[in-house]
């Protein structure tokens, strides 16, 4: 069994260094009462994640490659409306690799940067970009933007 342990925080983005190339992401989530079920594209790859409840900074997590074809019915037939739409850097910042998303569409405006670690306890080095922690905030996962956009806040 996976488990994700991960940490996220709002951005500066006036401190933000030159961005890479991003990855293009369009996902969206299936209904369900114990897990979240998520259909991601990125760029060509399709990929089918369904996650536990989460304890902590922490949950159970398995993903699964699936073909692109079935990804783009899955989200026009199953998945709920608005998608969550946005683009994904990697940033290398002190031996850590963070994902800084920067969404359009109706939760255009939104800027999180995410980390994942190795154990809850892991010490890391916080970016100058990085402000506040948004963890244990239920606002911030991408389930909840999908039901009520960051543009509707």
């Amino acid at each position: 069994m996976g488990v994700e342990i991960e940490r996220k925080f709002l951005v500066d983005t006036s401190k933000l260094p030159p961005l890479p190339q991003p990855y293009t992401i369009k996902q969206g989530y299936i209904a369900a009462s114990n897990a979240t079920v998520r259909v991601r594209i990125r760029d060509e790859k399709a990929f089918l994640t369904l996650k536990g409840m989460t304890t902590g900074i922490s949950r159970s997590e398995f993903e699964y490659s699936i073909p692109h074809a079935d990804a783009e019915a899955m989200l026009a037939q199953l998945c709920e409306k608005p998608y969550i739409d946005k683009k994904r850097y990697l940033l290398e910042h002190a031996g850590h690799t963070w994902e800084l998303d920067i969404f359009e569409g109706e939760n255009e405006g939104l800027v999180i940067a995410e980390i994942e670690l190795t154990g809850e306890e892991e010490m890391f080095e916080r970016p100058e970009w990085v402000t506040t922690e948004v963890s244990d905030d239920p606002r911030y996962r991408n389930a909840y933007l999908v039901k009520k956009p960051f543009k509707s806040w």
